[in-house]
């Protein structure tokens, strides 16, 4: 049961926000309180060490801190960073996080690019009858929740926990 929690929640959860991100340019806060519940419940159960488990938190926190940094200037929105921080809590602090992160940043540069090709070009999309949101070529924001979500699913099997729970079915 924990091992389909690990292969099924975290992938699900960054699907899902990165969809409703598309589609309505929001991420609802139950995924980010999915991700966030889910790994406290599974956590115990899955052979982490103290120290392990404490290094899980403090990627968290970290992700948190700067990920507010960002929110308070006015750089990146709120669910974004809820959605980043509660992923990061499934990497833990260690290479996959940072590989996590990196596939966001280069990701959210391709999304960014690709957004504003698209608004500057929505007139030719629509004669050709390409149908987008709304929200998506007239809002002011970049929907990042696609980058983060995408990033996620690329570094996740490199996470400490899915490799031990793939580990554990051989």
């Amino acid at each position: 049961m924990i091992t389909a929690i690990i292969f099924v929640v975290p992938p699900l959860c960054l699907a899902i926000a990165a969809l409703t991100d598309f589609l309505e340019m929001t991420i609802p806060n139950r995924v980010s309180a999915v991700l966030l519940g889910s790994f406290l419940l599974v956590a115990p159960f899955c052979g982490l060490t103290l120290t392990e488990f404490g290094l899980h938190l403090l990627a968290s926190v970290v992700v948190f801190c700067v990920c507010f940094a960002l929110f308070a200037l006015n750089v990146m929105g709120g669910g974004d960073a809820k959605l980043l921080t509660a992923a990061s809590l499934w990497f833990g602090f260690n290479i996959s996080l940072f590989e996590f992160l990196a596939f966001t940043g280069y990701l959210g540069g391709l999304v960014t690019l690709a957004i504003v090709l698209m608004r500057s070009n929505w007139d030719k999309l629509a004669t050709l009858g390409v149908r987008l949101p709304q929200t998506l070529m007239h809002e002011k924001k970049v929907p990042y929740g696609i980058a983060i979500g995408a990033a996620g699913l690329m570094a996740y099997p490199d996470s400490p926990l899915m490799v031990a729970a793939i580990a554990s079915i051989r």
